[in-house]
């Protein structure tokens, strides 16, 4: 059984270049099939899920990386309520949004937790 790897992000991709940088590590990690990756999205992190991420800092890596992400076979998850969440537009990427206690099941239920 793989370990459980959870990536939580909570930096704000307009202004630092670590949530696209934790995408990347996500995706290049899950695609080795050696841990099972989940993805947290918190605060102005769930801007990554836009549908325009042109102008945030290595949006390359969100348009390459959260796909591959997303085909992990589990949902990308996001703060419940976040205050940022109404500015995402039509996401092309499903998503989840989970509470903190359910964020806390995930991080238990983890192997790694990660946070950027």
């Amino acid at each position: 059984m793989n370990p459980q790897v959870l990536f939580i992000v909570t930096g704000d991709p307009r202004t630092s270049p670590k949530p696209a940088e934790a995408i990347r590590i996500a995706a290049g990690v899950g695609t080795w099939k050696k841990a099972d990756i989940t993805v947290y999205l918190r605060d102005a992190s769930v801007l990554a899920l836009s549908e325009f991420c042109d102008e945030f800092i290595d949006e390359d890596n969100f348009t390459r990386y959260l796909p591959i992400v997303r085909d992990f076979g589990r949902p990308i998850y996001v703060q419940k309520g976040a205050p940022l969440l109404n500015e995402i537009g039509e996401s092309p990427l499903k998503f989840e949004e989970i509470s903190d206690d359910q964020l806390a099941g995930l991080a238990a239920k983890s192997n790694y937790v990660v946070r950027f």
